[in-house]
């Protein structure tokens, strides 16, 4: 089963070396093609023999009791290894927030045993934090054709491509990371050349599925290698880390193939009428269907978004998606052409202020305007907590006339992640000794352990960890070990960490009851008042309706300057406190809010 697709077996052609470096500084050669059958056999029994000795240590840095930002550290002995390091997008309190990585912290302070990081496929929650890593650390990474590609575009944004050292490999590859053996194994998700991985060490097997879903008849005609499961399964599995994003889900996991169909008659109802389709940047067998279906009806395809834009152009470079001619056109021809032979694929399926399909229904977008005749097909479920913002979104778009299609009214979305008869089938497959639920909130990872042990597995074997859990395994037993630096890290434009919890106070009260700020100017040897002082709101009234509060808070803010002098204070920061106090204890009498106060008091 392995092997099928063509990307496979061109790699296969490319590879005399048996791997290819991506970069003329990346390290000698450390990967292989995997073994036979019969010497993976004989390589599990040394795994057995050595189950009882040394502990194989999993730590979590990210992607547990959340969406996104996933990191994992492997540890034997003295070697370690990194599985994916991505970012998490800001919730709603995280105010002006732009994305959310993990506390690289335990990394950095053991950068000298870390072999290596693998890379399970290219979406946001598991690339996305690599650049701020390297800058820190760089360590040499490994993935997948287009995965690489598509970090190689996030490299060269942060000017740090050739100074890294990645790798390209492709399934069935093993790489040798000190003491670790890694195999990529093809699965099937939301975009190509996804992976999941055996880690293999004297400690035992360990299976790691990244995200995945089993397509039987998947767009880029490599169906998961279940075979390879099976012969892991076989040969003897200490633990199984598996993707818990759909545990609540009951069956299967649709086909991509059926939003294909979906499209096709969705795309003939629209008549005359202006197609616009909203999607996941990354999904590029999504963007394939629609480009495949526009082209077959003789419509012209636009792109727009800076995200898709990226990933279109490198998924086309790399072979990755298949564009008739003439069928894309710029943009800013969309208007050249009439209504019913354009499709416009855009951003913004998650309702996000500032992508395209957002600008578009609130108006605001310099290249498409929303017209009464437009057919817009949101091709995306959303996220949990993103609910109210599509709504909004949506709302807009029928307000300016258009014909809506979202969510569950057509088969628009199919998920990119095994529900749970898919997860029971690769839990049999592999056998393992441990489970680890991985990818997910607390629900998802709670349900896919009770699936665990309706499979078999004994409830003492099932791990249920957190970010910044350690967990310590042997043949015999498997346990918590000693707690690792795991957090969040956010970023806030150039600044990476500079904002934390105290600043995210801070703007949710400027947010909430505004700000009074207070100068004034005192004696340096005294501290009697000399000017001042002023008072200036924002964010808390309008003053020219409130000149009476404000005139009051000013007599308040004297009063108190004055008592600081007759009181012998003349230490600036207790002259503050004393003003602070005064000012929002008054305006607190008055009004019943509480507005950040910030006394500015100058020694001349």
């Amino acid at each position: 089963m392995q092997k099928k697709n063509n990307f496979n077996k061109d790699n296969q052609k490319q590879k005399p070396q048996k791997g290819r470096k991506t970069q003329n500084n990346s390290p000698a050669k450390q990967f292989k093609k995997s073994s036979s059958p019969k010497s993976r056999n004989g390589s599990a029994k040394k795994y057995r023999k050595s189950f009882n000795e040394l502990p194989v240590k999993i730590s979590f840095l990210g992607g547990l009791n959340e969406v996104g930002k996933n990191m994992t550290l492997y540890e034997y002995k003295d070697d370690m290894f990194l599985v994916d390091c991505g970012l998490a997008f800001p919730d709603p309190e995280m105010l002006g927030v732009d994305l959310v990585i993990p506390d690289f912290t335990y990394v950095e302070k053991n950068a000298d045993k870390i072999k290596g990081i693998v890379i399970t496929h290219g979406h946001e929650d598991h690339i996305g934090g690599l650049a701020y890593l390297l800058k820190t650390a760089n360590i040499p990474v490994y993935g997948t054709k287009l995965t690489i590609g598509l970090i190689q575009g996030k490299l060269k944004e942060h000017g740090i491509l050739s100074s890294a050292k990645l790798h390209e490999i492709a399934p069935g590859d093993e790489i040798k990371l000190g003491g670790f053996t890694v195999e990529a194994i093809h699965v099937n998700h939301s975009i190509p050349d996804a992976i999941a991985l055996a880690i293999k060490c004297e400690g035992g097997t360990i299976v790691q599925t990244g995200d995945f879903k089993i397509d039987s008849t998947p767009i880029d005609g490599g169906m998961i290698d279940l075979s390879r499961f099976a012969q892991l399964g076989d040969e003897g599995v200490l633990a199984l880390l598996s993707d818990s994003t759909n545990a609540e889900r009951p069956g299967y996991t649709e086909s991509e193939r059926k939003v294909g169909e979906s499209f096709e008659v969705l795309f003939r109802k629209a008549g005359k009428g202006r197609i616009i389709v909203a999607t996941f940047a990354s999904n590029i067998h999504r963007v394939q269907q629609i480009i495949n279906v526009a082209s077959s009806l003789g419509r012209k395809v636009a792109i727009i978004g800076r995200s898709l834009e990226n990933v279109v152009n490198i998924s086309a470079q790399l072979g990755y998606l298949n564009i008739p001619e003439n069928v894309l056109i710029n943009a800013d021809l969309i208007n050249k052409y009439p209504a019913e032979n354009i499709v416009i694929i855009t951003t913004g399926s998650q309702g996000e202020p500032m992508s395209a399909l957002s600008r578009m229904a609130f108006s605001d977008h310099k290249k498409v305007e929303i017209c009464p005749n437009d057919y817009v097909i949101i091709s995306a479920t959303p996220i949990p907590g993103n609910e109210k913002t599509v709504g909004k979104v949506v709302n807009e778009l029928l307000k300016l006339g258009a014909q809506v299609i979202y969510e569950k009214m057509y088969d628009v979305h199919v998920s990119g992640h095994a529900c749970q008869e898919e997860l029971k089938l690769i839990m049999g497959l592999v056998k393992p000794k441990y489970f680890i639920p991985v990818h997910g909130e607390q629900k998802h990872l709670r349900k896919h352990a009770a699936i665990a042990e309706g499979m078999g597995i004994p409830k003492e074997n099932i791990f249920i960890a957190d970010n910044g859990y350690v967990a310590e395994m042997t043949g015999k037993s498997i346990k918590s070990g000693a707690p690792v630096p795991a957090g969040k890290v956010f970023v806030d434009g150039y600044g990476v960490g500079d904002v934390g919890s105290v600043v995210l106070r801070d703007r949710k009260h400027l947010g909430q009851d505004g700000i009074i700020v207070v100068t004034a100017s005192v004696d340096y040897e005294t501290g009697q008042l000399i000017a001042g002082p002023e008072v200036v709101s924002r964010g808390f009234v309008y003053v020219k309706e409130a000149e009476e509060l404000i005139a009051q808070a000013r007599k308040v803010a004297e009063k108190a300057l004055e008592n600081c002098y007759y009181s012998n204070i003349s230490d600036i920061n207790a002259i503050k406190n004393k003003v602070r106090d005064a000012v929002s204890h008054f305006v607190y009498e008055k009004t019943k809010r509480s507005p950040m106060i910030l006394p500015i008091i100058m020694e001349v």
